[in-house]
């Protein structure tokens, strides 16, 4: 008689293992995710006695071999923490057409004239993967494509070949044949990234792997596959803009707070060296409600203007929208605009923009973000060649950011002449910096605008 194959039920969004349905999960208080699942395990089961495992004492571990290998886009290796590293396991991911294939495939080229590359997808024939790399000028020295979604297969293939660095695309498409559910459930997702975990750490391979969103922007499969790899990249961008966002979440061999900004083109992924310079580049001039701000990225300080309008509401709930700052932390600066400065916008609709598409997230950009909602409420005009950066308290302070000086420097770079900060920040800097640029410490913000006119 023949066993009949046992069964449980997975919740979609957290992964939870339940023996029976549940229209709600106790553990993350979702509804109507569960989906019934064979009941799997990738764990070997061996009779007999296990080999003797053996401890290593971390003195005596040799870290002399090179660690981290050079993807040739030095963006991307500002994001991985500087480089490739051997034996890691990495997990790229976004919305549809936002360019990760494309990314990866670039990268592939530059690593295929030193090391060999497999390119393994489940999802494009071997003649779609050659038109794109015609259309994108990609190489083909050192690349070898396989066309699979057997995730064991693959692995074989891997182990018997041996190629330096692997790049899945996706492991949504990968299957394994035991399990019975389809290719993207939460089972099949889990054991193929446990299945290519594995093969990084014991033959020493760098991989990685491209993985799909769902429709609320998050990691599509379970929650644990965030947790089995070593580096969570977040490929983000709106589609009416060219500017594409890498940005890592989690990385277990470097900063979680550099980003790599790219340029989407015809001929493919382009690198932006120097993006305050592309983000300001349309700045117009003489109009009111526009300031520049300085934000910091990880190491690196980005300008980026920030647009505000004030305008007399005509309906009896003023609206309010911000696009690329927090929707919460405007309305928190309007609410300290009114009690503790006297700019009343109770009546308006007002609207933050931060143009070309970044998103800022730093209390720094507080300062900037007031002087554009004042400017647009008073039309007039602040200084061209200004910036600033500060945060603002409930109080109505400016209170000081790190990073001062760093910020400085960035906009003196590109020819700034004045530069607004907290006061507090002044005592901070180097005397230098005083003769290049114009410094201006404030300690609330009617005086910060006033200087901001000047």
């Amino acid at each position: 008689m023949a066993v009949k194959n046992k069964s449980c039920y997975v919740c979609s969004e957290c992964g939870y293992v339940s023996s029976k349905w549940n229209g709600r999960c106790p553990e993350c208080g979702e509804w109507n995710t569960f989906i019934e699942e064979s009941d799997f395990s990738s764990a070997s089961k061996s009779s007999g006695v296990q080999s003797e495992l053996k401890a290593l004492v971390l003195s005596d571990i040799d870290d002399r071999e090179e660690m981290r290998f050079d993807t040739g886009t030095t963006e991307l290796n500002r994001v991985l923490g500087g480089g490739l590293v051997k034996g890691s396991l990495v997990l790229i991911s976004g919305d549809p057409g936002i360019g990760k294939s494309t990314l990866l495939l670039q990268a592939s080229s530059s690593l295929g004239k030193n090391r060999t590359v497999l390119y393994v997808s489940g999802e494009e024939s071997p003649r779609q993967l050659k038109l794109r790399a015609l259309r994108l000028g990609v190489d083909g020295t050192g690349l070898k494509i396989l066309c699979s979604t057997d995730a064991q297969s693959v692995c074989s293939y891997i182990k018997i070949n041996k190629p330096d660095v692997v790049i899945v695309d996706s492991i949504q498409t990968m299957q394994i044949t035991e399990l019975h559910s389809l290719p993207g459930s939460i089972a099949q997702v889990r054991e193929c990234a446990n299945l290519f975990m594995r093969l990084s750490k014991d033959e020493n391979i760098p991989v990685l792997l491209v993985g799909h969103v769902n429709k609320d922007g998050n990691i599509a499969g379970p929650k644990v596959l965030e947790h089995i790899v070593d580096c969570v990249l977040y490929f983000e961008g709106e589609k009416n803009h060219s500017y594409r966002i890498l940005r890592a979440v989690k990385n277990r061999f470097g900063s979680t707070n550099e980003i790599g900004v790219f340029e989407m083109r015809d001929n493919g992924l382009n690198e932006v060296i120097n993006p305050s310079k592309a983000l300001i580049a349309g700045k117009p001039n003489g109009v009111s409600g526009s300031c520049i701000a300085c934000v910091m990225e990880g190491s690196r300080p980005i300008l980026a203007e920030v647009q505000g309008l004030v305008c007399q509401s005509g309906f009896g709930n003023p609206r309010r929208t911000a696009n690329g700052v927090d929707y919460n932390r405007m309305s928190m600066l309007i609410a300290v605009l009114e009690k503790r400065a006297g700019y009343f916008m109770n009546s308006c609709d007002v609207y933050i923009n931060v143009a070309g598409g970044l998103r800022i997230d730093e209390p720094a950009s507080d300062l900037p973000v007031a002087l554009s909602l004042v400017s647009s409420l008073k039309d007039k005009v602040l200084r061209d060649d200004c910036i600033a950066f500060g945060e603002i308290g409930l109080a109505g302070e400016i209170r000081a950011v790190s990073y001062a000086e760093t910020r400085i420097r960035e906009a003196i770079r590109l020819g700034f002449k004045k530069c607004i900060i907290s006061a507090h920040n002044l005592t901070e800097l180097n005397e230098s910096l005083f003769g290049k640029i114009e410094i201006k410490g404030v300690n609330n913000i009617r005086s910060a605008f006033e200087e901001a006119l000047k």
